[in-house]
């Protein structure tokens, strides 16, 4: 798995994908900051990578149910976070197990989105 993260997720994050042996960078990196989310999109799906993000949007942009315009990002996995910038290290470190599975059975399924969501206290899948 790789990892592009949105440029609202804290350094902490990279650290901690980094520290588990994931490949992971900031959209930054390739594109300027403040970029429209389907910049952003385009690029982690061009990349094969998962986007990570504490930005909503994204669930209009590339929704798992797609409508009209919509159905662009058809292979972007994302992964979104509502937690505190604060926590988002130590919860993504606690539910990589769960994304690392549900990431092996979205590749092996005809949808192969990975769709995950991380709380303070809740991990939720989207199959």
């Amino acid at each position: 798995m790789q990892f592009i993260l949105d440029e609202n997720v804290p350094k902490s994050v990279q650290t901690q994908l980094v520290k588990l042996g994931y490949e992971c960078n900031f959209s930054r990196e390739f594109i300027p900051l403040g970029s429209v989310d389907q910049l952003v999109a385009f690029l982690s799906e061009q990349k094969g990578c998962i986007l990570v993000s504490f930005d909503g949007d994204f669930k209009k942009v590339a929704p798992k149910i797609p409508k009209g315009q919509r159905k662009r990002f058809r292979k972007l996995s994302r992964i979104q976070l509502h937690c505190t910038e604060f926590q988002a290290a130590e919860r993504l470190n606690r539910a990589i197990g769960l994304i690392e599975n549900e990431y092996i059975i979205a590749q092996n399924s005809s949808d192969q989105r990975m769709i995950v969501e991380v709380g303070k206290s809740f991990i939720k899948t989207m199959r």
